[in-house]
């Protein structure tokens, strides 16, 4: 059987294969972690576990940033949306294991996944490198106290792509303006990964945030009129038919002990 860590490196190998060492070294690695529930008691007993245990204890070894999140408008749900950074693939493959000799994370642990009752349906996770354009994470501003502003919304886009090929040029479309533009425009974005493990690869996936609904519908117009963005798109190859089969996303609200708020 391969090691949880092999299998890592092999995979994160295999998706870097065209990247130069260098940028290998700098760009983060996300986990999407998702715990999937039934309503009441899931939802109270998990949210109790990462805000009270998972987090401090993440916290306490140097892994983030971190985001938790519940579903808004989403298939699915309902879930608790778990989004972890770490600075390698190593360190990814290396984080149970530290985590396993905080006392105090392994109380809490063990009661989370005691036998008594069931703490979630199913837990779900993949494995995202960051693009070269945006090595890592952005934690949005923390602007007004969230006691005076709601909560940003949050938005999980993935885009599908018939293969492996089609997908790299829909990364490369991101690294080169498409990533910029949305910055430009104040879509906020927190973060861009190419897939390495997961669901329905291969695959790209985003997240960007927003003031409110109202602010999302009127940001998304403004990006498809934009003049760059439909330069851009006209490219050869750059057409969606040429480069995604398939997008779906996400409406999130932060969790109210989530740092990525």
């Amino acid at each position: 059987m391969i090691e949880r860590r092999q299998f890592v490196r092999a995979a994160a190998s295999a998706g870097l294969a065209a990247v130069p060492a260098a940028a290998a070294q700098q760009n983060a690695f996300f986990e999407l972690r998702y715990y999937h529930l039934r309503t009441g008691i899931q939802t109270s007993h998990t949210s109790e576990f990462l805000g009270n245990c998972f987090l401090p204890a993440a916290q306490r070894l140097g892994i983030g940033p971190l985001g938790f999140f519940g579903a808004v408008i989403a298939e699915g749900s309902p879930f608790i949306l778990t989004l972890i950074s770490y600075p390698s693939a190593d360190a990814f493959a290396q984080s149970p294991a530290r985590l396993a000799t905080d006392k105090d994370f392994q109380r809490g642990f063990d009661v989370y996944n005691s036998m008594t009752e069931l703490s979630y349906i199913r837990m779900e996770s993949s494995l995202l490198r960051a693009f070269d354009s945006v090595p890592s994470i952005v934690v949005p501003p923390a602007g007004q106290s969230t006691s005076q502003r709601p909560p940003r919304i949050f938005e999980l886009r993935t885009y599908e792509s018939n293969n492996s090929k089609a997908a790299q040029r829909k990364i490369r479309m991101f690294n080169e303006g498409e990533a910029a533009i949305f910055q430009r425009l104040g879509m906020a974005p927190i973060f861009f990964g190419e897939t390495l493990v997961g669901r329905n690869l291969p695959n790209l996936t985003y997240m960007l945030s927003f003031e409110s609904l109202a602010a999302r519908d009127k940001l998304w117009s403004a990006f498809g009129a934009d003049p760059e963005w439909q330069k851009l798109r006209a490219q050869p190859g750059y057409a969606d038919a040429e480069i995604v089969s398939n997008i779906s996303n996400e409406i999130l609200r932060p969790l109210d002990f989530s740092p990525i708020r």
